[in-house]
């Protein structure tokens, strides 16, 4: 791969993680489908020094692009375009015709939200937010923001640097516009198709996998495989140029072969087959949850055009909704307790009776961090998946935090729903 381009995503709220990165992922997906290698993403503060380094730092990989994300508002710690102009050789000044049309999308938005504003201060945040390096191309706001694109100046080598906006929408939005710049197609030429095919196992360890793959490195040798282990499922992510199929068809034949007993997906995702199980069988389901308190509704109707088959989801923490919204008899709930594979089933069956849905998901458990005994210890986990075609049940002891237990407890709940309605192997 011939091209290749650098990330930084700026903002101290990124960095100390107060807010989550969605960025830097977004830009090296996008640059992965025009077949540009993504060598580095660093995430800064907002101290110039620091971004001055990260920019010094990508442009000794030979990245022919560096694209920026954040510090293009108004106030004082937004200092991008000063850096990425000095960086670059190019002094920067306001523009006065990017100034008025700035200026307008400021007052509209004062004027819809109904803020009361300090003129002056309003002004100089325009001004600064306009403020360009000699001889960028300017990409125009979709928030109040715009984008740069930032070649060398004269008698200077490097990347360009394509400068965006931090807010996801506002950055999403401009994307187009900025891989249109001529700056950017310049950037970029001579990139080629870079092909990424995912396949994923259920039950499967990495290190078993990787026996597999170093018995067979001369023939993968052109392949970039990479592999990620998440609650039970192996996911190998294998990027390729189109030259190096037939490498990843042999792949492909290798993991059918050594593991067709944990194959589930050469590509959909775990939620995309339970979705498109459900859609082209015409079943329904609906929830009952107790320990993940709605997550697994949440998670099924996630997906878009749920509600075709989503009825509904009723979280029955306490033991009085689980009998007076299921109908989970209270001598079960006595003899056996609210943790218990029998309440799960109870708790399928109901919620597929009281909401008429032709399946019915119980899940009950202990999520901690307190709450165990030694005979039902913290991370205790009882599923039940309950359809046209019979039962599907597990119960589980699961590692971890309150949220890694209830989040584990919802994916295999999903890989019960996927069992029962597309095979493969069991959850």
């Amino acid at each position: 791969m011939s091209t290749r381009a650098g990330i930084v995503v700026t903002g101290t709220e990124v960095l100390t993680g107060r807010v989550a990165d969605r960025n830097g992922p977004w830009l090296a997906d996008q640059l992965r489908v025009l077949g540009v290698d993504v060598s580095h993403v660093v995430v800064v503060g907002d101290r110039p020094a620091d971004l001055h380094a990260a920019l010094t730092f990508l442009a000794a990989t030979d990245a022919s692009l560096v694209i920026t994300s954040g510090g293009l508002g108004p106030t004082a710690d937004d200092l991008t375009a000063d850096v990425v102009g000095e960086f670059q050789g190019r002094a920067s000044a306001v523009d006065p015709a990017l100034e008025a049309r700035i200026a307008v999308i400021v007052d509209d938005l004062v004027a819809r939200r109904g803020w009361r504003t300090d003129t002056a201060a309003t002004a100089a945040g325009v001004a600064k937010q306009a403020r360009v390096p000699h001889g960028a191309t300017v990409l125009e706001p979709v928030g109040t923001a715009p984008g740069l694109v930032v070649p060398p100046g004269e008698g200077r080598s490097g990347p360009t640097i394509l400068v965006l906006p931090g807010p996801p929408p506002e950055l999403q939005g401009m994307w187009p516009a900025a891989v249109a710049a001529d700056a950017v197609q310049r950037a970029l030429a001579g990139r080629s198709e870079l092909r990424q095919e995912t396949i994923r196992l259920w039950g499967t360890l990495e290190a078993q996998l990787a026996v597999t793959l170093r018995e067979h490195e001369r023939e993968l040798a052109d392949l970039e495989i990479t592999t990620c282990l998440r609650d039970g499922e192996l996911e190998i992510v294998t990027r390729f140029a189109p030259a190096a199929q037939p490498a990843y068809d042999r792949l492909g034949d290798l993991i059918s072969e050594h593991y067709a007993d944990t194959l589930f997906s050469t590509g959909p995702t775990l939620d995309e087959l339970v979705a498109i199980a459900f859609a082209d069988r015409g079943l329904t389901v609906a929830t009952a949850e107790s320990c993940t308190g709605g997550l697994l509704a949440a998670r099924l109707t996630a997906w878009p055009g749920s509600s075709a088959w989503v009825l509904g989801g009723v979280t029955a923490y306490a033991n009085s909704a689980k009998e007076q919204l299921l109908d989970v008899p209270g001598t079960m709930l006595a003899e056996h307790g609210a943790v218990s594979a029998e309440v799960a089933a109870a708790l399928a069956d109901g919620a597929r009776v009281r909401l008429g849905a032709d399946v019915g998901v119980g899940i009950t458990g202990i999520a901690g961090p307190g709450g165990g005994t030694p005979e039902k210890p913290v991370g205790t986990v009882h599923l039940c998946v309950s359809g046209p075609e019979g039962q599907e049940a597990r119960s589980l002891v699961l590692p971890g935090s309150r949220t890694a237990v209830r989040e584990r407890s919802v994916t295999r709940a999903m890989h019960l729903l996927r069992h029962l309605l597309a095979g493969g192997p069991p959850a």
